[in-house]
């Protein structure tokens, strides 16, 4: 059944954790580059012991349209990175080879992407003339949620998308176990879907994260060794003795800065450091992939137009080296709270035959703040 959060849960700056050097946007979130919606669908039924196909269900899917609903008929200056390619971001071939984003974006579970991808093909292609020739390469990206859901039970539908198509709205994004981040852990405690934004001169960048990575020891929370102070012995790991550093990471950049290509691929690489600050690694059972497009270049003709078609070209515009770098330093910080938001955000959950991922007890982590360990 697709189920809401009943509450805004608490977020890292409600508990008085504040990463970074550079102010937020309005909503601290991706959302807030003009244009950009987030919507979720969330899965949430049954209990006990796994039967495939039956559940439990922990799961979901979350969309994110960076602005026409059918970013095809205007694309966006895009570039993409992999820090570990244990994972899988669809469509990225035809981002690298064109440098544009002509698609919106999904995010659910390794074994939904087909599921998710189709229905964004035909939820845009349902919108055109049936006589119109168009081809979509939809961007799909996923992380592992079977210890928590029946993921070989591929519980999202065409429908779940659709939904979330249709309620993704601007301003808030709710967080942590919500969308394509139900079942998802994050560093050893409930993670999810988090996000964060920083203003940077004229421009915003906006970071939303699918946080499913990360080992309990190496979490750090602005330089503050969180993982180490708040132990598996404290807050048990649902992971147990599996090897540290498996799972994945996607990072979704957005900014209104007029960025080319090449530009975009180097923002999507910095955000890789937001997630190395928070004792990310890349380790080798980790699928870490990050995508960077930018709003600033409105006004492209569209694919399908032809050159006599384009009466008056719309000029691209690109920033300076002195620009490129404070949104750099914008995107590294974004990310980082990003992750943050969607390790606060998480609340316990019971999953499949009774895996508990714990939320963070945030008490603990707000003491770690006010009276931190000696040495930091």
């Amino acid at each position: 059944m697709a189920t809401a959060m009943a509450e805004n849960p608490p977020r890292a700056r409600d508990l008085g954790i504040v990463i970074g050097d550079l102010a937020p946007g309005p909503a601290n979130a991706i959302t807030d580059v003009a244009g950009v919606r987030v919507g979720h669908t969330t899965l949430i039924s049954g209990e006990g012991r796994l039967r495939v196909g039956e559940g439990p269900v922990r799961t979901g899917v979350t969309v994110i349209v960076p602005g026409r609903d059918d970013p095809w008929g205007e694309p966006l200056a895009a570039g993409a990175h992999r820090l570990n390619g244990n994972g899988e971001l669809t469509g990225l071939e035809w981002i690298r080879e064109s440098g544009l984003l002509t698609t919106c974006i999904g995010l659910t579970n390794t074994h939904s992407v087909g599921v998710v991808r189709d229905a964004l093909i035909a939820a845009a292609a349902g919108e055109r003339p049936p006589d119109e020739i168009r081809w979509y390469l939809p961007v799909v990206g996923e992380t592992y949620d079977g210890d928590m859901s029946d993921i070989n039970g591929r519980h999202v539908r065409p429908e779940h998308v659709e939904a979330a198509l249709a309620g993704a709205r601007g301003g808030h994004v709710a967080e942590g176990g919500v969308g394509s981040g139900t079942g998802m852990v994050c560093h050893g405690f409930k993670g999810g879907i988090g996000t964060s934004s920083r203003v940077a001169g004229e421009h915003t960048v906006g970071v939303l994260v699918q946080a499913n990575h990360g080992s309990r020891e190496r979490l750090t929370i602005s330089g503050v060794p969180v993982g180490r102070a708040i132990g598996p012995a404290d807050v048990p790991d649902p992971r147990g003795d599996a090897p540290p550093g498996g799972g994945s990471i996607i990072v979704i950049v957005a900014t209104d800065a007029p960025l080319l290509p090449g530009q975009c691929t180097r923002l999507a690489q910095r955000s890789s450091f937001g997630v190395a600050r928070t004792g990310g690694a890349g380790e080798n059972g980790s699928g870490d992939l990050m995508l960077a497009f930018a709003t600033g270049n409105r006004g492209l003709r569209t694919l399908g137009d032809s050159l006599e078609d384009e009466t008056d070209p719309v000029p691209l515009r690109a920033v300076t080296a002195t620009t490129l770098d404070a949104l750099f330093y914008a995107a590294i910080e974004a990310t980082e709270e990003a992750i943050v938001n969607a390790i606060v955000a998480g609340r316990t959950m019971v999953g499949v035959n009774g895996n508990t991922a714990h939320g963070i007890p945030h008490d603990r982590l707000a003491q770690l703040f006010a009276d931190p360990p000696k040495g930091v």
